[in-house]
């Protein structure tokens, strides 16, 4: 995520902040300082107590990351946003006891600081107060009313994040129950349903009276839910699917020697936006069209695509997985990648393949088992 920074690494697990973290702050003191009527002192407690609040939620995503850990899925980040925080997991096990793990994980940790922050106050005799009456004549800030504040809304984040909503814990814990007596597929469309509704109830709540936050909540809900279905959609039409069943036989390559100008007269000639750099049958790089068009601006049409291509663009190999291919298309942000078989260059994966045998797939999946047909009678006549 290139708007993200790191902050610091956990277990080998990078913890960044997105650049638009700090929103949450200025919110937490316009809402605690002017809104409240406590001036520049509940502006401080705001920024506090939502500061502590985000550790806390650091802690939260740390207890579904070891859970992900235990059962040897990868996690990439935990980023920390205006709206919470998210372990950026490699992939969502389908067994359902592993996905009720990792997603009750989160919540468990903060029952489990609730108990240890329980017994702190008793041990050391800490009123807890009624959050309401701290703002209340907030004249300086005291460790009470922080410590009020921290213990209550660790619950308060436990609870709602159990809120039966993609893509909060509550959704993949509800998806995953479901999944013990239906199938996976089915599951998940029944728990984004329920998370839709939840999303419209949230929204109605907003706008009665509840705050615009919630309705900015409910909008993220509603989407997670539809993207999470989406997902599992897609990736249970394409399993078994592999890039040899998408990719274009007939891409049009460059040498390295070839120049930009050779490179914009092949893209008007042709239906590619995306060529693979070429000596002979080894790849050597990539020439997206984005890249293209960035290099045109800063050199001329002579200069050879050797100074500009794209060079470390990982290829795919014709048994992988299609969806994992769309999960890396999406992530490494191209459209394109080359297909490799033994150091030998094949042709070339797009989105645009992929979607057209999902969609393909969505209308009738024996489609694709003539397509193999026919490629398997060219590949016998071409050996012939």
């Amino acid at each position: 995520m290139g708007t993200a920074f790191k902050l610091f690494t956990v277990s080998g697990i990078a913890i960044r902040m997105h650049i638009t973290f700090p929103l949450i702050l200025i919110w937490a003191a316009i809402q605690f300082g002017l809104l409240a009527g406590t001036g520049w002192v509940g502006a401080w407690f705001g920024v506090i107590v939502v500061t502590l609040l985000f550790v806390i939620v650091t802690l939260h995503e740390l207890g579904h990351s070891y859970a992900a850990l235990f059962y040897g899925v990868p996690v990439k980040q935990i980023v920390l946003l205006p709206i919470g925080g998210v372990a950026q997991l490699k992939e969502i096990p389908e067994n359902p006891t592993q996905e009720f793990v990792i997603a009750i994980a989160g919540p468990a940790v903060n029952f489990g600081l609730a108990i240890i922050l329980g017994l702190i106050a008793w041990a050391f005799n800490i009123a807890i107060l009624n959050p309401i009456d701290v703002l209340e004549g907030l004249e300086r800030i005291t460790f009470t009313q922080i410590f009020t504040y921290v213990f209550i809304y660790n619950i308060f984040l436990a609870l709602f994040n159990l809120l039966p909503a993609f893509p909060m814990d509550g959704g993949r814990v509800l998806r995953a129950l479901l999944a013990t007596r239906l199938e996976y597929s089915r599951a998940t469309s029944i728990s984004a349903s329920v998370g839709r509704g939840m999303a419209w109830l949230l929204g109605l709540w907003g706008f009665l009276g509840g705050g615009f936050f919630l309705i900015i909540i409910a909008f993220f809900i509603y989407i997670g839910a539809s993207q999470e279905e989406a997902q599992v959609k897609t990736r249970s039409l394409l399993r078994g699917y592999t890039v040899a069943d998408a990719y274009s036989r007939q891409a049009r390559t460059l040498p390295p020697e070839s120049t930009l100008g050779d490179a914009i007269q092949l893209t008007l000639t042709s239906l590619q936006a995306c060529f693979p750099v070429c000596d002979g049958q080894r790849l050597v790089g990539m020439l997206t069209y984005p890249r293209l068009v960035e290099s045109l601006n800063k050199y001329d049409v002579n200069t050879p695509i050797a100074d500009v291509m794209l060079r470390d663009v990982e290829a795919v190999a014709p048994d992988d997985d299609l969806f994992a291919v769309q999960a890396k298309l999406q992530t490494s942000q191209l459209d394109t990648l080359p297909v490799m078989d033994n150091g030998r260059f094949l042709g070339i994966i797009t989105s645009r393949d992929i979607n057209e045998i999902y969609r393909l797939l969505s209308i009738d999946p024996d489609i694709i088992t003539m397509r193999r047909r026919n490629w398997d009678a060219d590949n016998r006549f071409d050996a012939f």
